[in-house]
């Protein structure tokens, strides 16, 4: 999902989220100056936000569903990321998934992630590597925190998150309508491998 360092490793390639979070989104804010964004490219307009996030109700750990495709989540499967609210306000984030197969090797990720707009809590920033930080923003979310979808402005990126490895598929439908009249392409969109019998997380704050 994305990349993680500890006091005596440096830090490694990244992979999948989101999820939830997410290296390719400040990469996006700086490099997307030289470049043509989905938003821009089809004309759309500014991308809306979900009304309020309860982000106590938000922390805990997300199954990825699926995913826009990124250089830095390839080869991962089971994908899953954790956010914890901390004393200070932010939010800790950590991303995790299996490369290559649901037995690989477990590649974890540590960032955190900040609100932008207090009155909705649903506009968010992440970072993984300081001073740069990538948009998170919350644009669908389950009236009981059981899926969230995560986007960024620039219609690039796109993360289906859910408490369990798997989801209904009435629901998912009901998600990828509503991505529709957001005017995100589905196209790109693929879904993601997860264990069939992982546990269903449930809210830290619920």
């Amino acid at each position: 999902m994305v990349q993680t360092q500890t006091h005596s490793q440096a830090p490694r390639r990244a992979h999948a989220a989101p999820c939830v979070a997410l290296i390719a989104l400040w990469v996006a804010s700086f490099a997307s100056g030289c470049a043509t964004t989905t938003t821009e490219r089809l004309g759309l307009p500014p991308l809306q936000t979900v009304a309020k996030v309860d982000l106590s109700r938000y922390t805990g750990t997300w199954y990825e569903i699926a995913s826009y495709p990124q250089r830095f989540q390839k080869g991962c499967t089971g994908t899953t990321a954790t956010y914890t609210l901390r004393d200070n306000g932010e939010i800790g984030v950590v991303n995790r998934c299996r490369k290559g197969s649901l037995e690989g090797e477990e590649d974890s990720a540590e960032g955190r992630a900040r609100v932008v707009d207090t009155t909705t809590n649903a506009k968010l920033e992440v970072t993984f590597f300081w001073p740069f930080w990538g948009d998170y923003w919350i644009i669908d979310l389950g009236e009981n925190y059981e899926y969230a979808v995560v986007g960024h402005p620039s219609r690039d990126y796109l993360w289906i998150l859910s408490r369990t490895p798997t989801m209904e598929e009435s629901v998912y439908q009901g998600i990828l309508n509503r991505l529709q009249t957001k005017g995100y392409p589905l196209d790109r969109l693929q879904k993601t491998l997860q264990p069939q019998t992982a546990p269903t997380t449930v809210p830290a704050g619920g």
